[in-house]
């Protein structure tokens, strides 16, 4: 193990009271003495799972942003609302595996290992993306066409289970107690990243083939590219080492006591699960109405020209990107909830006004409306990556993180663009989308106020991670 140890150390008893579900409570003494982190290491285990998640979610922002194209090509009919409807369901089925995914990756990685399975998760997703550049279409083999195309989707989504959680925990057991909301905001950075890289290439494609070409060969291009991506993926996570909390706990288990099972994972984690899917879904509703559906609804709603509405999204998530880090920063300074309980209030009041403003049409005021609601996610996918994996204690962290988040990733991520444009079509309320974001965030606020700060303190079950030059007493 790359990383060093120091002596035990006292440390000052939290505040009074019955502590909240997910807490992050003083260090327990059996978790062993505090560890001293390797800069090094740690900067190469943040790149990789970043890069890593970069190259997963290029592969599900390409099918969001081709979304129109796709229903043409695998759901040919007359009708366009049909059309995207049938290529949203695909997309929302590959998350309805995500748990099963979870409940089978998550384990496993609290049993042999976080890197083994980011691994495995890797290829898995690679291959499932490279499989649907190759389907033929429905004019060339009928109704196998989107057979395959779910099934390709299901293995996407089998494999995904097991991503986000592992990915954060990786980075969270790994990162610095004091530093842990800065070094984990890298992994959404990557995320953002990926998105930009499949909705450019997209767009790229977009505006230079013809219709033709578009629907006949060139929406196979984003898909096969995701082979090579794979592998450099792969590379990059089988150069990584088990983090520190990791492999003191699986040392301490070969002696003390079994193996977790499945149904402790849940039951005996109850609370923290509850919170976890509450704050889940205020994250993932909020993530994918803006980054997979928004560009769609300026496409098939609100008939904006495909290219132009894609660039506007393009930019608003490089703004995201660039102040990503700072706010994870930020995290570590005043606390995850404060800023998790902005990103609330600021969806709940500002929604309407918001899509008010895209709905205008022009080019400034979408890009208004746009970057405002990318701003307030930021407040989530800045603070998410070290909130989360801080709800539960190192032994089943991997499992239990990835069963609540993919259970309510499934259920209200997943479905989002699916769920909306049904409701626009059955209501025929164009605001549709800013009445789901509203309630997603007061859900969410409800979860924020009920969860415990975990900013600068040590993970449950593991001691209290140092930068080289603390000194133990002064933590």
């Amino acid at each position: 193990m790359s990383t060093s140890q120091v002596a035990h150390h006292s440390v000052a008893p939290g505040p009074s009271g019955p502590p909240r579900a997910g807490a992050a409570q003083t260090p327990d003494p059996s978790a062993g003495p505090p560890t001293v982190t390797d800069p090094a290491l740690v900067k190469r285990a943040v790149k990789a799972a970043a890069l890593g998640n970069a190259m997963e979610w290029f592969d599900f922002g390409v099918y969001s942003y081709i979304a129109v194209t796709l229903g043409k090509v695998f759901f040919p009919t007359g009708n366009a609302t049909a059309q995207l409807l049938s290529t949203f369901g695909a997309f929302a089925a590959a998350f309805l595996v995500r748990p099963l995914g979870g409940m089978v990756f998550g384990p496993l990685g609290d049993r042999v290992g976080r890197q083994k399975v980011l691994a495995l998760t890797m290829i898995m997703m690679a291959a499932g993306t490279f499989a649907i550049g190759l389907i033929p279409s429905y004019a060339a083999i009928g109704v196998g066409a989107p057979i395959l195309l779910l099934a390709a989707r299901l293995v996407q989504g089998f494999s995904t289970g097991g991503e986000y959680a592992g990915a954060s925990t990786f980075i969270a057991e790994y990162a610095p107690d004091k530093r842990r909301g800065f070094l984990g905001s890298w992994l959404e950075f990557g995320t953002l990243a990926g998105y930009i890289g499949g909705a450019g290439l997209v767009t790229l494609m977009t505006a230079l083939l013809s219709t033709d070409d578009l629907l006949s060969w060139g929406w196979r291009v984003p898909f096969l590219i995701a082979g090579p991506m794979g592998v450099i993926g792969l590379y990059l996570r089988m150069r990584l080492e088990e983090t520190p909390a990791f492999a003191a706990e699986a040392a301490k288990a070969e002696t003390e006591r079994p193996k977790v099972p499945l149904r402790e994972m849940v039951t005996g984690q109850w609370r923290a699960l509850l919170l976890c899917v509450g704050l889940v879904l205020v994250f993932n509703v909020t993530d994918y109405m803006l980054l997979s559906y928004m560009p769609s609804y300026l496409t098939s709603e609100l008939g904006y020209d495909a290219t132009h509405g894609l660039v506007v999204v393009l930019g608003v998530m490089v703004l995201m990107m660039a102040v990503q880090p700072f706010v994870g920063a930020l995290t570590d300074r005043v606390g995850r909830r404060p800023v998790m309980a902005a990103g609330c209030a600021g969806f709940l009041l500002l929604s309407v006004p918001a899509l008010l403003l895209i709905r205008d049409g022009g080019l400034l005021a979408v890009a208004a409306g746009l970057g405002a609601l990318g701003l307030l996610l930021v407040c989530f996918t800045a603070a998410m990556p070290s909130a989360l994996p801080a709800l539960f204690p190192t032994r089943v962290r991997y499992g239990s993180l990835s069963i609540g988040f993919n259970v309510s990733v499934s259920l209200f991520g997943g479905t989002t663009p699916l769920v909306v444009t049904a409701l626009i079509g059955a209501t025929g309320d164009m605001m549709m989308p800013a009445y789901y974001m509203m309630a997603a965030a007061v859900i969410g606020g409800f979860a924020v106020w009920r969860m415990a700060e975990s900013a600068g303190r040590p993970l449950p079950g593991s001691p209290p991670s140092l930068e080289p030059g603390t000194h133990p007493e002064k933590v």
